[in-house]
């Protein structure tokens, strides 16, 4: 979707032909793109702003200036058409450096941005359950959770976690996951299960889990189910709908790469109280 004229900047850089930086070769192709990102966002999202900061990000991590330019806008692209700005603050959605690819990541923040965004649902939240709280699930025809975290003294290890929402019309569903249930989920589907925040933000990671496995269900627009499979997504092609285009990252294997960057949303927790009240 890129001009010929920024394809054969990009290319001529490659080939040592003429000295072109990375983020004026970026420049270029967002530019060249700007009708299909305008297409592709949200009325309510500026496509000035969101090619600004896209750019901002790209030309402050030098690891994705090192990145094939095609699977950055990919990854860009799948943001835009999400309507969430990657790699801000806001902690709505990331583009990660994996390898010499860029891998799209939705935030923990972006996901309830999502769901609140649908119209249809009023409070959403996770959180991680200890071996002295008071605790009880019950599944079946009429769904119950009850916790009571230990106010005073040692509450213990955590034992699980779990993720609620309620909707507008009064409706609400659960998950609970175990550690070890949530452990072992880890394991089969992150690729930095042994060097990412799985090791240093275990927390974290596990309540952004079950919040997504609640959301797979939840009565709300494609959007936030887009938003779950694009999760984690390595795609080097580009279309106008995103979501078709697949997900390269299972057969992708850069043997050249160290070191493999996921997101750390630690810091976007503690903003979750204010938004479930």
């Amino acid at each position: 979707m890129a001009s010929t004229t920024a394809k054969n900047a990009l290319q001529a850089k490659a080939a040592g032909e003429v000295k072109v930086s990375p983020q004026k070769g970026m420049q270029q192709m967002m530019k060249a793109m700007a009708k299909e990102i305008e297409a592709a966002l949200p009325s309510m999202v500026s496509s000035e702003r969101f090619q600004r900061v896209a750019l901002t990000a790209f030309s402050a991590n030098q690891a994705l200036q090192k990145c094939d330019p095609k699977s950055f806008i990919a990854a860009m692209m799948q943001s835009a058409q999400l309507g969430l700005e990657p790699n801000t603050p806001l902690g709505q959605a990331y583009l990660i450096p994996y390898g010499t690819n860029v891998q799209f990541q939705v935030g923990y923040k972006g996901m309830l941005e999502l769901a609140q965004r649908s119209g249809k649902i009023k409070t959403i939240y996770a959180h991680e359950v200890r071996e002295n709280d008071e605790f009880d699930i019950d599944y079946g025809l009429e769904q119950s959770l009850k916790h009571k975290p230990l106010l005073k003294g040692d509450r213990g290890d955590v034992i699980g976690y779990y993720a609620v929402y309620h909707t507008i019309d009064g409706g609400f569903s659960f998950v609970f996951m175990t550690k070890e249930e949530v452990n072992e989920f880890a394991q089969k589907k992150s690729k930095t299960f042994n060097n990412g925040p799985w090791k240093t933000d275990f927390d974290a990671m596990a309540k952004k889990t079950v919040i997504k496995q609640l959301l797979k269900y939840a009565p709300i627009s494609i959007e936030i189910q887009q938003a779950i499979v694009a999760d984690t997504s390595v795609k080097t092609k580009i279309d106008a709908d995103m979501s078709l285009v697949e997900d390269e990252s299972d057969d992708y294997i850069d043997t050249t790469a160290t070191e493999v960057v996921e997101v750390n949303d630690s810091e976007t927790m503690p903003g979750q109280q204010a938004l479930d009240k």
